[in-house]
């Protein structure tokens, strides 16, 4: 089972300004009429309830949003860029990175309609009808439309099962799960015939709770071998852990031991789960035969209850599954009372980069850099080696309040200015 990956998203840049004027018959001085670029699509990632791993994303490993189309005459916006939507299982944990400022989080998509916008799609840039003034009548600039964000994201997930089912390989976990919830994993004779974990749905007569056969644990397990680590992850949503001892065993409690040291030492605080203990394959003269041998064994271990089942017989499966939802019911509990009184999140207003102030910077002898999206996008959109149209723009800089930034780092007439990929002559 494909159960971690990681991919990377790009959103969609946002579509550029046009620069176009009226042109009609009898409008010989028509205006401008330069529409705005649409706005890039997001990529968006969304937990749905029709997968169960990460398969689809095994081969393709980047994953763009659509662009935004350019603006167009007649004050035509251009159409905004269609959204990617990853679809992902529910219980998967997104961890994302973005490229441009590193900034980083995780959010865990448990359940089944929770979406993420991983990445944002780019503005789109502003026609030239948008820069009409009283002393600019026929503006010939307009803006560039904004990158999408680059994101690099892992999804990890852990299924979401009500109680999960722990023990030595080949203790017969399979066919508990099999004969309890109807599932068909694969079962035989020989060790580690499980390799990936396995649900099941069980149905206890008034509700249902879900199984999660996890495959064999052995000494190492909470350090990764036999990729016990990456196994483990599946279960730390449980709400209770059914530990399955094989009874033909010479030494259970040995067997015992050894599983819950390895929860004890993963990280995920599986050690302290509740824990019933099963003895398995009671259907087997000698492990009946050893039953109150057995009891004592793991009274003296301070284990009062020991429950004896068979996994072929179905002789006590289901007054396990029973005792097991009591646990489930109350960790629901617990939880619909947590969010239940869970504050509410309020948003944090940040200005956009546009209303930001302009910084400049001096990067060489008579070269200096202006820091300013929205002058980068407008630099990044006009023809500035035309004379009108880079009066213009040092006009609009001056809307910005770059001009006075410049002037108070020092900037001196002739000297470069840096805007984005555009270079000028300071005036």
């Amino acid at each position: 089972m494909i159960d971690h990956v990681i991919i990377k998203t790009h959103a969609g840049a946002g579509g550029n300004g046009a620069v176009t004027f009226r042109r009609e018959k009898y409008v010989p001085f028509g205006g401008p009429d330069g529409g705005d670029g649409g706005r890039g699509g997001d990529v968006v990632i969304e937990a749905i309830a029709d997968i169960t791993t990460l398969q689809e994303y095994r081969s393709n490993r980047v994953y763009p949003a659509e662009v935004g189309v350019n603006g167009s005459r007649k004050n035509r916006t251009g159409r905004v860029g269609k959204n990617r939507v990853l679809p992902v299982p529910a219980g998967t944990i997104v961890q994302w990175r973005r490229v441009q400022d590193d900034a980083q989080g995780t959010t865990d998509l448990a359940l089944v309609g929770s979406r993420l916008v991983v990445a944002r799609g780019g503005n789109g840039g502003r026609g030239n009808s948008r820069f009409v003034s009283s002393i600019n009548r026929a503006p010939r600039l307009a803006e560039k439309g904004d990158p999408g964000e680059e994101v690099e994201v892992t999804l990890e997930l852990k299924l979401l099962a009500d109680v999960g089912l722990v023990g030595l390989p080949n203790a017969g976990k399979s066919s508990l799960l099999a004969i309890a919830s109807g599932a068909h994993p694969k079962v035989d004779a020989y060790p580690f015939t499980t390799t990936e974990p396995n649900l099941g749905v069980v149905d206890i007569g008034w509700t249902s709770l879900v199984l999660a056969d996890i495959p064999g644990l052995i000494e190492g397990a909470h350090e990764g071998r036999g990729l016990g680590d990456q196994f483990l992850r599946h279960i730390e949503r449980t709400a209770v852990l059914v530990h399955i001892l094989d009874g033909g065993l010479e030494d259970p409690v040995a067997a015992w031991h050894a599983i819950n040291q390895e929860l004890t030492l993963y990280e995920g605080g599986l050690g302290d789960r509740p824990q019933l203990l099963a003895v398995n394959k009671v259907d087997m003269p000698e492990v009946r035969e050893r039953e109150e041998e057995t009891r004592r064994a793991f009274a003296a271990q301070g284990v009062e209850t020991v429950r004896f089942i068979s996994a072929v017989t179905g002789e006590g499966v289901q007054d396990l599954m029973k005792e097991a939802y009591g646990d489930v019911a109350r960790a629901r509990e617990a939880r619909a009372a947590a969010a239940a009184s869970r504050p509410k999140v309020m948003a944090v207003l940040r200005p956009p980069p546009t209303r930001l102030r302009p910084r400049v910077e001096l990067v060489a002898p008579g070269v200096w850099r202006l820091h300013h999206a929205m002058a980068e996008r407008l630099a990044g959109g006009a023809d500035l080696s035309d004379i009108s149209v880079a009066a213009q723009f040092w006009h609009e800089l001056g809307n910005f309040g770059a001009i006075l930034a410049l002037e108070r780092a020092g900037a001196q007439p002739g000297d470069l200015v840096r805007v984005g990929g555009a270079e000028l002559i300071w005036r």
